[in-house]
């Protein structure tokens, strides 16, 4: 399919390539296999219909030859027979092409999002993108059931015509033209349809967009009380989608109801016609003409379905051919140079770049770079300087506007913001690569991983949740830097890798991984840490995209300037240690080595630490194969669950209970039976009241007959009304309600729900699942029951006539009962593993589109492709065994069928004429001659219901996630002053993350005074960010007490406790919308107090040379600002937020040491009357803090004034201050 669609790009470029055409071409021999199954089905299906009036006078005595009668029956049955099996191959081999379109187009769906370039990464969010695969392609994939209608439908139009033609004589002119007028009538409605259907996924699409956003910044949302703002947010729009639902949901009942009057409309007009121009109608005519409509009813009802069908895949496949013709990166936008021609390995001449074509300024401009093989070049400069673009554009991840870019070798690339893949550590670090065990250990050992294996309980087997959430910003880094290490490629550039680890990590990486391990290849690495400067063979100086200075590290400082502010910046920090540098110069060194060597060697220590994210470590995990069984069961990313068994009554009970308490079921069921027994009775009139055969005296007026006629066809076909428009209200009520109690539960969800369940599981459930409630399930049910009530009127008429049919429609009933158990069984289980292995492919998808720079760093596209077409598979195989199945029950449902209806045939037959009155007979023979298509529509959609229904069951398991503390416990809510003194008192707290799991802080007792500044420090794993954590109660804690001012945090609620606290977190996190809207959510501040505390957190000149000012716009994640920036904005919402206790939480580590100071320098002043806790591996960030507290394995090591550590030369503090002040001078 790709290949036909490119071809037709390459043959035409100034046409666009059509999407429909590429398919077809792909799949036209399944479609002609399928075509003459259909063709067959449809003529022979017309037989039954042609015979019934020979039949009707065969009963009144009029016999043409011998044994007519059971010729007549056995043609019957063998035309039925025919059409049962040629459906049923149709049928199967319909849904298998299908399952190829759909692999097909989401396969190519998936490639173009891994090449999309920047420009159309902007216009298509990966929410957008994973609705593209969800439901479009879905879409385009059903629509080969209806593919050969376009055609079927004249075909059985001229064979009706023919066959009334035959009955009625020239009125049939009058049923060609009421056909014309009834699907006439189809085409505004239907138009309308489609309108209100475009609308419905525009709607769906936003709503999708801002639930990804918001499921990704689930923490941040919790941490700063702002989750029931985004909540009604999403409610609001979820509401707008509601808007188009209802009037899709509307339209489609108009739609059903136009398609179920149109046969009788057509009946009344021929028959009406007949009379008028004085022909004379006989039961048998009138029998086969019924018989006629009916089957003409099903094009002429499908012919809706088919329009709207049209309709919607025509919008999917524009939508996804607007997509796949995105601008990808450019081939072109790097030149690969052969090794062996050059020794540069990259050589950048007069480049200018820019991430937004459309900008007048670059992002980079007149860029001169040459890179020799081997070298180790550091880039440097203040935030938002170009430095992270400048990799960018080596990788071609940037579009060029002029100059030309070569390098020469592999690359490995490793991004600011860690890109981790849900799966274990080892295959994160392995990357598609083979497994070499003595290399892994050397890579291991180099990215400082050892330990941090050591603490997590299954080792590199432990699995990572989502984006690597139970991984500490730290550990991710350090994963992605093995994972480029372990590639062994030519060229490695860095974005800023050491900016998440502790000093003493950070020197050792310095040391084992640049100068060490990477110490032959080329290396360029951002750094905002000025100590890393002096190794470099070349440092690069960025402002405002250009490069204002390159040389030596000495070179550099005599030259002065930008280079000069950034170097005096990081010794102003060291200077503030000095008080701890006394005439010991030599102390520093080698007190380090004393400390750390009974924390590491000793074992039983080593029991008790911990890593961050509070993972045991009772043992080292070990390596054998039969341990690894063991260590599945106890991952951290749940394996998602899905019931077993039979779908409980329970919940089909408390879905229809769900919209008006279930008071609309029983009208909707007396409205559909009103219309059965309307429109039995109709066909019974017309057959009663004229001649049997030609010449006997009709036993009514043509007037009166006409008349009763119209007003029961009439009073039939708006019962069908009423019915439609019930379900569509009952539909939506239902699927409102289900939508906000799934979203509220998922939003009260404890954070520990969205670290072990990714986030493409909650999407499928808010995406996939909530579209079939909201789609399909209503109608779904309301078209079980009317199939139902249907068939029970089939039988009824059949045994009015032939009783003795009863001795075999109730061991059939049984039959079908018994193999439909015996289906349902599997094809439930199916259906479930369906929905569960749908959410690996959607979770790939949004993982990749993230990803993306990364992969194609790695040149892995085909890789993840190849995963992407296994998931597929995966998809695949339970889905074709689901369908083939519905085949095997049809097929065995419709012979037994058709075996009753010849056993029906072959009893009247057998009857002396004249014992039986024909025209009843008649009915019963036009009646039994659709009970195979009735029997087996009956089973399909109690099958169909029951599997659909699914998607109400797991939206109701996220109705049941148990949820966090209240938000407010109205009999104890804070004053509304508090925290007045921001006085933080731990009362022995002990947390652990799990039950099961051991402590992470172990009886914790300490008090931070209010208005202190407290500085909190430790190792990886120390528990650090636990401690934050349950201050804003993300964990409860296990025992203990948090008292600030006064009051017991866990007496009072959430909303009231972290609404009076404010954190500027590690991973600063902005939502897409404006700079306004991402500094006050809550819309609380006015435009005056958001410009002050712009200026005073140094944004305020970058947001005025914009020209929206405070509506400058923020892309997904915060795309177009730097990291640094956006943690400038992170600490502009604190600065809003003015609470009394401020927390701090790695906030400065991706920021440069100038920036750094300023932003300690911003909060001294701004937060000075506040508490303020500092976790920081940076040591002058907390040298002028009032107290320190050293954690160590979880409990406190040390907690005093900094100048008392620092005297006191065996503290753990003064290790790590010495570690700091001494790093610049190893290296």
């Amino acid at each position: 399919m790709s290949s036909h669609y490119e071809r037709q790009r390459l043959e035409c470029p100034d046409k666009e390539p059509s999407l429909a055409w590429a398919i077809l071409k792909s799949f036209w021999r399944e479609a002609a296999m399928n075509g003459a199954f259909a063709a067959v089905n449809t003529v022979v299906s017309y037989v039954g219909p042609y015979l019934i009036s020979y039949f009707v006078d065969y009963l009144s005595g009029k016999i043409a030859f011998p044994h007519e009668g059971y010729i007549l029956a056995s043609v019957f049955f063998v035309s039925k027979l025919i059409e049962t099996l040629t459906a049923r191959q149709w049928y199967l081999g319909v849904d298998v092409m299908g399952i190829h379109v759909k692999s097909g187009l989401t396969a190519m769906v998936y490639r173009k999002g891994l090449r999309l370039s920047n420009a159309s990464k902007q216009s298509h969010t990966s929410g957008e993108i994973v609705n593209y695969m969800a439901v479009d392609v879905q879409r385009v994939g059903d629509y080969a059931w209806y593919f050969h209608d376009i055609w079927m439908l004249p075909l059985q139009i001229i064979l009706a015509l023919a066959i009334l033609y035959k009955n009625v004589g020239i009125a049939t002119v009058s049923t060609l033209i009421a056909t014309a007028l009834s699907i006439a009538a189809s085409v505004p409605v239907a138009k309308l349809q489609e309108h209100y259907q475009d609308k419905l996924m525009a709607a769906k699409d936003e709503r999708m967009r801002k639930t990804a956003e918001c499921l990704k910044s689930m923490r941040i949302l919790k941490l700063q009380a702002w989750e029931d703002r985004y909540r009604i947010m999403l409610e609001e729009m979820r509401n707008v989608e509601c808007r188009w639902l209802k009037w899709a949901l509307y339209s489609q009942a108009a739609v059903t109801f136009v398609f179920w009057s149109s046969p009788i409309f057509v009946s009344v007009i021929t028959f009406g016609t007949c009379i008028l121009l004085g022909g004379e109608l006989t039961a048998g005519g009138v029998l086969s003409a019924l018989a006629t409509f009916r089957i003409l009813q099903e094009p002429l009802r499908n012919f809706p379905d088919l329009i709207s069908m049209i309709a919607q895949t025509r919008v999917s496949l524009d939508r996804l051919s607007h997509f796949l013709r995105q601008e990808e990166l450019p081939d072109d936008a790097t030149i690969s140079v052969p090794q062996g021609s050059t020794d540069k390995a990259i050589d950048i001449k007069d480049g200018s770049f820019s991430r937004n074509p459309s900008c007048s300024t670059p992002t980079l401009s007149h860029i001169q770079l040459s890179v020799v093989r081997g070298m180790r070049v550091a880039v440097c400069g203040v935030i938002g300087s170009g430095k992270s673009s400048l990799l960018s554009s080596i990788l071609g991840e940037i579009p060029r506007l002029s100059g030309q870019v070569r390098v020469s070798g592999t690359a490995a690339y490793v991004s600011q913001t860690a890109w981790i893949q849900s799966g274990n550590i080892e295959e994160n670090v392995l990357f598609g690569t083979p497994m070499d065990r003595p290399r892994y250990k050397r890579v291991l050992e180099a990215c400082s991983l050892k330990k941090d294996l050591q603490l997590l309980q299954y080792g590199d087997q432990t699995i990572i949740g989502d984006r690597g959430i139970n991984l500490s910003g730290g550990q991710k880094q350090r994963v992605q830097l093995a994972r480029a290490l372990y590639q062994d490629a030519d060229i490695y550039l860095l974005d800023d890798p050491f900016s998440a680890v502790d000093a003493h990590t950070g020197s050792d990486l310095f040391k084992d991984y640049i100068l060490g391990a990477l110490a032959s290849k080329t290396v360029i690495y951002v750094t905002h840490q000025v100590e890393f400067l002096p190794a470099a063979d070349l440092i690069l100086v960025l402002k405002d995209g250009h490069i204002t200075q390159a040389g030596k590290y000495d070179d550099l400082l005599q030259a002065g300037t930008d280079f000069n502010a950034l170097v005096s910046a990081h010794n102003e920090a060291i200077e503030t240690m000095d008080f701890g540098e006394d005439s010991d110069g030599d102390i520093a060194p080698s007190v380090p080595n004393k400390r750390l060597t009974p924390s590491v060697s000793n074992i039983d220590n080593l029991k008790n630490k911990v890593s961050e994210n509070g993972k045991s470590s009772n043992t080292r995990g070990i390596k054998d194969k039969k341990k690894s069984e063991e260590r599945k069961k106890k991952r951290t990313v749940q394996e998602e669950e899905r019931e077993r068994g039979r779908v409980s009554l329970n919940v089909y009970l408390t879905y229809m209970g769900e919209a008006y308490k279930g008071s609309l079921i029983p009208l909707i069921v007396l409205a559909q039976t009103l219309f059965q027994v309307l429109q039995i009775a109709s066909n019974w009139w017309m057959a009663w009241a004229n001649p049997q055969t030609e010449g006997d005296a009709p036993k009514t007026s043509s007037v009166v007959l006409l008349v009763v006629y119209m007003c029961l066809a009439f009073g039939s076909s708006l019962f069908v009304f009423v019915r439609s428009l019930l379900v569509a209200t009952f539909g939506l009520a239902a699927a409102q309600k289900l939508f906000i109690k799934m979203l509220r539960c998922v939003f009260r969800a404890p954070m520990s729900f969205f670290d072990t369940t990714p986030s493409g599981r909650i999407l499928n459930r808010v995406s996939v699942d909530q579209s079939v409630v909201d789609l399909d399930i209503a109608f779904r049910l309301g078209g079980f029951a009317s199939t139902t009530i249907q068939l029970l009127g089939i039988v009824a008429v059949m045994s009015k006539v032939t009783w003795q049919v009863l001795f075999l429609i109730v061991p059939m009933a049984m039959a079908c009962m018994w193999m439909q158990r015996y289906y349902i069984a599997s094809s439930r289980e199916l259906t479930r593993i369906l929905s569960v292995q749908k959410s690996p492919v959607i979770h790939l998808f949004s993982e990749s589109i993230a990803g993306a720079a990364t992969i194609r760093g790695f040149g892995q596209e085909k890789r993840f492709m190849k995963r992407n077409l296994y998931l597929l598979d995966c998809f695949a195989r339970p889905l074709f065994s689901s369908l083939a199945a519905i085949e095997w029950l049809c097929l065995r449902m419709e012979l037994l069928s058709t075996f009753v209806f010849a056993f029906c045939m072959a009893i009247l037959v057998s009857f002396p004429p004249g014992t039986i009155e024909p025209s009843m007979a008649g009915l019963a023979v036009t009646y039994g001659l659709n009970l195979n298509a009735r029997m087996s529509r009956w089973i399909l959609s109690f099958c169909k219901l029951e599997n659909r229904i699914i998607s109400v069951e797991r939206i109701y398991q996220y109705c049941k996630i148990p949820s966090e503390a209240p938000l407010i416990i109205e009999n104890c809510r804070p004053p509304s002053s508090w925290p007045e003194n921001g006085n933080i008192e731990l009362i022995d707290l002990k947390v652990r993350y799990k039950d099961d799991l051991p402590f992470v802080l172990h009886g914790v007792s300490c008090i931070f005074p209010g208005g202190k500044k407290i500085g909190i420090v430790g190792r990886t794993g120390s528990g650090k960010s636990t401690l934050i954590q349950a201050l804003f109660r993300l964990i409860e804690p296990s025992g203990g007490k948090i008292i600030i001012d006064n009051i017991d945090v866990s007496a009072i609620g959430l909303h009231d406790l972290r609404s009076r606290l404010s954190i500027i977190p590690q991973d600063p996190t902005l939502f897409e919308g404006t700079i306004r809207m991402n500094l006050d959510p809550l819309e609380e501040r006015s435009d005056q107090e958001i410009w002050e505390a712009l200026e005073k957190c140094q944004l305020g000149e970058v947001i005025r040379s914009k020209e929206e000012k405070l509506d400058s716009p923020v892309l997904e994640n915060g795309d177009n600002w730097s990291v640094g920036q956006r943690q400038l904005i992170a600490l502009g919402r604190a600065l809003l937020k003015q609470a009394r206790i401020l927390v701090l939480d790695e906030a400065t580590a991706s920021v440069d040491t100038a920036t750094d100071n300023l932003i300690q320098k911003i909060i001294r002043s701004e937060f000075r009357d506040c508490t303020v806790c500092t976790i920081a591996h940076r040591i002058p960030t907390v040298i002028d803090s009032d107290l320190v507290m050293v954690l160590s394995d979880g409990k406190i090591a040390e907690f005093d004034t900094p100048q008392r550590l620092v005297e006191d030369k065996s503290s753990m503090f003064m290790q790590l201050v010495s570690e700091y002040s001494t790093r610049a001078s190893c290296i």
